[in-house]
């Protein structure tokens, strides 16, 4: 008899994973993948397929692993995605596939994702197929999620790929912006490492626009991919925000992300806290509040509209609030307070609640007069959203942008110059990784 509800997913116990940083959710046993498996109805017409980003053949792999053929079930992924560890894990799939599969209409969905993850981390792939070089060139501009993407389509066509990378370790937000509770780095290493592999090569601490200028990658290539994404942090513009102890969602990640803040052997330079105050309602908002945790603070999440409306997954969420993040929805700031020395205090916020739905069909928040609050707090993280950075529009010419400093591309991902091709967050704004991945995907195909 199939199994009606949906596996678990076993995690660490929420009291003991506030005090360290190895992964949440720690992966099904094969008896629950399998059993899992079994849920599949392997539709005639597999709308989970349709909700993919990059159309992975999903009843396929899932009928591989029903055999028990774990290896063949990730060849079949990879026909599609070149970084199921990756996607498996921070994909929203409750939005994408799961959210198109037949079982969730009368019950919970095939826990797609997590069959995924199980596949990837099981896996091993027994003969990579021959590539025939087409001595033809193209250069990366970005190692995040939508470069990595193009860079494996392109090597699985022949093409020398060159990635060039602003920081000093590859990956871009999957390693500076994503916790390591959520997405390992050595699952992300694990990804990379199979492109170099392939032939990849990959240049460091370079910053296109400034040490290389984007004429000469094209003068010197065949194609060049832009996918830099969005890393700019958004501020609220609110008085305060020039205190002592404000600082960017981005900033607060990359320095515990990649400056390893939580480990003891690293100096890294980041502020004690003891109250903090994380601004947004996204994930990147749920990471920041969770590294917060862990570095020992006492941590309110504050959000304009109410829980319903919160952008994040609900599996961070849901997370969040185990691991003892304080919740403060229909709450938003309108002053950061501080004393004589400079230092956040605490902040002042509007009591909201919800009017009508807006363009993006949340309903919009209302200020309700005579309901201020104070949150006592000596840090405040913002985390509502991020723009491009403007190196690049600023040092050429080549390719048109919008008036929010996008790169505007066609529906082949390609620029207003022919042969530099763009994808990701720096086309669309703040978007998913594995929309990100779809998006170099697709350009990859029109070379």
């Amino acid at each position: 008899m199939v199994n009606i509800n949906r596996v678990e997913m076993p995690s660490l116990d929420a009291k003991v994973r506030q005090t360290n940083f190895n992964e949440v959710a720690t992966g099904y046993t094969k008896e629950d993948a399998l059993l899992e498996a079994s849920r599949c109805l392997n539709c005639k017409n597999p709308l989970c397929v349709k909700g993919c980003p990059v159309n992975i053949d999903i009843p396929g792999f899932i009928s591989l692993l029903k055999e028990d053929n774990v290896n063949a079930a990730l060849a079949k992924i990879k026909e599609q995605s070149a970084f199921p560890g990756i996607c498996g894990r921070v994909c929203p799939q409750e939005k994408q596939c799961e959210g198109k599969c037949v079982r969730g209409i009368k019950g919970e969905s095939v826990a797609i994702g997590r069959l995924e993850r199980y596949v990837a981390d099981n896996g091993t792939i027994l003969e990579e197929p021959l590539i025939t070089k087409n001595n033809k060139s193209v250069a990366v501009v970005g190692s995040g999620p939508a470069g990595l993407a193009f860079a494996g389509e392109a090597l699985n066509k022949g093409y020398d790929v060159t990635i060039y990378e602003a920081l000093h370790c590859s990956g871009g937000v999957l390693v500076y912006g994503i916790p390591e509770f959520r997405l390992p780095k050595s699952i992300v290493k694990k990804e990379i490492d199979s492109l170099v592999k392939k032939g990849a090569k990959i240049i460091n601490n370079v910053l296109v626009g400034k040490s290389i200028s984007l004429e000469e990658l094209k003068k010197n290539n065949d194609y060049v991919f832009l996918g830099l994404g969005a890393g700019v942090p958004r501020f609220m513009n609110i008085p305060g925000e020039n205190l002592n102890g404000v600082q960017s969602a981005n900033e607060f990640l990359t320095r515990v992300n990649l400056m390893k803040a939580y480990i003891e052997e690293y100096d890294t330079p980041i502020k004690h806290m003891n109250n903090v105050v994380v601004v947004g309602g996204g994930n990147v908002a749920m990471d920041a509040a969770r590294c917060a945790k862990r570095l020992g603070a006492n941590v309110s999440l504050v959000y304009r509209r109410s829980l319903d409306e919160m952008p994040a997954r609900l599996e961070e969420v849901h997370h969040a609030m185990e691991e003892d993040i304080n919740f403060l929805t229909l709450t938003n700031p309108i002053c950061i307070n501080g004393n004589e020395e400079g230092n956040v205090v605490s902040v002042t916020c509007n009591t909201m609640e919800l009017g009508e739905p807006d363009a993006s069909g949340r309903r919009s928040p209302i200020v309700k007069e005579g309901c201020d609050v104070t949150i006592n707090c000596d840090t405040v993280i913002m985390a509502i959203g991020n723009y491009p950075n403007p190196v690049i529009r600023n040092s050429t010419d080549m390719i048109n942008f919008s008036d929010k400093g996008l790169i505007i591309v066609n529906e082949d991902n390609e620029t207003s110059y022919e042969g530099i091709f763009a994808g990701g967050d720096i086309t669309t704004g703040a978007a998913t990784v594995i929309l990100a991945m779809g998006a170099g995907k697709k350009a990859a195909s029109k070379i």
